[in-house]
C-alpha cells in the first residue's frame, strides 16, 4: 500500500467544495464544504454565490483533507482538480487552487473530467473497475449512459439527456409541491409514504422510435406541474405523497430499463451508477432488481460518494498516477463544457518546480488565474 500514488483531489465543479485523499483506492480522507443552504432561499445554484464560497472554503477544507488523512502536503506524489464540466467560475477557483499547491510543492497537476470521477470513484469502495463498465451518471447537471474501457483514456458516451437531467426534474417538482430545494432527498422521503402507482405519468423517449439511450425529462416535469395546477384549479387537496412516488416511479424507470438494456446490447455484465441522485433509495432498489434478472453485477457507491465530492477527484488522479498519465501543463484552464471522452487534460510534458523559492509564486499564481 505505501508504494501506491497518493493524491490529493479538489472538486469545486457545483456548490460543493470537496477535497479528498487517496492512496491507490484507498480513501483517507473526504472533506467537503457545501454552500447549498446560501442557494435554498433562491431555488437553485446562484454560479456567483458557489464561487465565492469556494473561494472562502478551499484552504481550511485542504488542510482539513490533509490532517484527517495524517499525511503532509509534502508527501502527495500528485494534486487532481477537476477540470469540467461545470459553472466555469466555480471550476477556476478549484484549478487556480490545484495549480498553486502544486507548483508551490513542486508536484504533478492533473485537470480530470468530473463525469469520469464519479465512475472512477467506486475503486475506493468495490475495488478496481471492471473493462469494461457501463456508467450511469444521473445529477442535477447529468443523466448520462458511458461505457469505459479503460477510466484514464477511453470513455464513450452511449446517451444523454436531451433537456433536463434527472436531478434538475427532481428540484422543479419539489418547487412545484412547495417542498423546498434541494429536491432529490425531499422527493424520496415523501416518496415512502405514497403509491407510485397513483399516477400513470409519461415516460420519455421510450417509444420504438425513440432514441435507445437518450433521455427526458422535461415532459414528465411539466405533466405534473399541469396535474398539480388542475387539482388546485379545481379546489380539490394535492395528494403530496402519491405525486412524489409516482413521479420518482417514473424517473427511476426510464433510467433503469435503458441502462440495463444498454448493459444487454453491448454485452457488459457490470453497470455502475453514480451522481447526486444515485443515492435515491428507490433507483437502488429498481436497479438492483432489474441487473439481477438481466444478470448483471451491480456496482453504485455508498451515497456520500456519489454527490460531489474530493474523494471521486482523487481517486481519478490516483489511477492517473498509477497508469503514467502525462501531468497537465500550467496553462490548464476550466473547461465548463469538458467532453467526457477527455477523461482528462493531459500536458505537453512541463517540469515541475522543486525550487525554494517556489512558495513566493503561490499568491501571484492565485491571483492571476483567479480575477484574470
Amino acid at each position: 500500500m505505501a508504494d501506491e500514488p497518493l493524491v490529493l483531489g479538489i472538486e469545486t465543479s457545483c456548490d460543493e467544495t470537496g477535497v479528498g485523499v487517496v492512496r491507490g483506492t484507498t480513501l483517507l480522507a473526504d472533506a467537503v464544504a457545501s454552500s447549498v443552504d446560501e442557494h435554498a432561499r433562491f431555488g437553485g445554484v446562484v454560479p456567483e454565490v458557489a464561487s465565492r464560497a469556494h473561494l472562502e472554503a478551499m484552504v481550511p477544507t485542504i488542510d482539513r483533507a490533509l490532517k484527517e488523512a495524517g499525511v503532509s502536503a509534502k508527501d502527495l506524489d500528485g494534486i487532481a482538480v477537476t477540470a469540467g464540466p461545470g459553472l466555469a467560475g466555480a471550476l477556476l477557483v478549484g484549478v487556480s487552487a490545484a495549480k498553486a499547491y502544486a507548483y508551490a510543492l513542486g508536484k504533478p497537476l492533473y485537470g480530470v473530467n468530473h463525469l469520469a470521477s464519479h465512475i472512477c470513484v467506486d475503486q475506493l469502495e468495490h475495488g478496481a473497475l471492471p473493462e469494461p463498465t457501463m456508467a450511469l451518471l444521473v445529477s442535477g447537471g447529468h443523466s448520462s449512459l458511458l461505457l469505459s474501457t479503460d477510466i484514464t483514456s477511453d470513455v464513450r458516451p452511449m446517451g444523454a439527456t436531451i433537456d433536463d437531467a434527472a436531478g434538475e426534474a427532481f428540484d422543479k417538482v419539489a418547487r412545484v409541491l412547495n417542498l423546498g430545494f434541494p429536491g432529490g432527498p425531499v422527493i424520496d422521503r415523501y416518496a415512502k409514504e405514497g403509491d407510485p402507482r397513483a399516477i400513470a405519468f409519461p415516460r420519455g423517449l421510450t417509444g420504438p422510435r425513440d432514441a435507445a439511450y437518450d433521455f427526458s425529462f422535461s415532459g414528465l416535469k411539466t405533466a405534473v406541474a399541469r396535474w398539480i395546477e388542475a387539482k388546485r384549479a379545481a379546489g380539490e387537496e394535492v395528494p403530496v405523497r402519491d405525486v412524489a412516488a409516482s413521479f420518482q416511479e417514473a424517473v427511476v424507470d426510464v433510467l433503469t430499463r435503458k441502462a440495463v438494456r444498454a448493459c444487454r446490447d453491448e454485452g457488459v455484465d457490470h453497470l455502475m451508477i453514480g451522481g447526486g441522485v444515485a443515492a435515491n433509495s428507490r433507483l437502488r432498489a429498481l436497479a438492483q432488481e432489474r441487473c439481477e434478472a438481466a444478470g448483471i453485477r451491480l456496482r453504485v457507491p455508498r451515497p456520500k460518494l456519489c454527490t460531489d465530492n474530493g474523494a471521486m477527484v482523487a481517486a481519478l488522479g490516483a489511477e492517473m498516477v498509477a497508469r503514467n498519465r502525462a501531468a497537465s501543463d500550467w496553462d490548464l484552464s476550466a473547461d465548463s463544457s469538458l467532453p467526457v471522452t477527455d477523461p482528462h487534460v493531459p500536458g505537453n510534458g512541463h517540469t515541475h518546480a522543486h525550487s525554494h523559492d517556489a512558495h513566493d509564486h503561490v499568491h501571484e499564481i492565485s491571483k492571476e488565474n483567479l480575477y484574470s
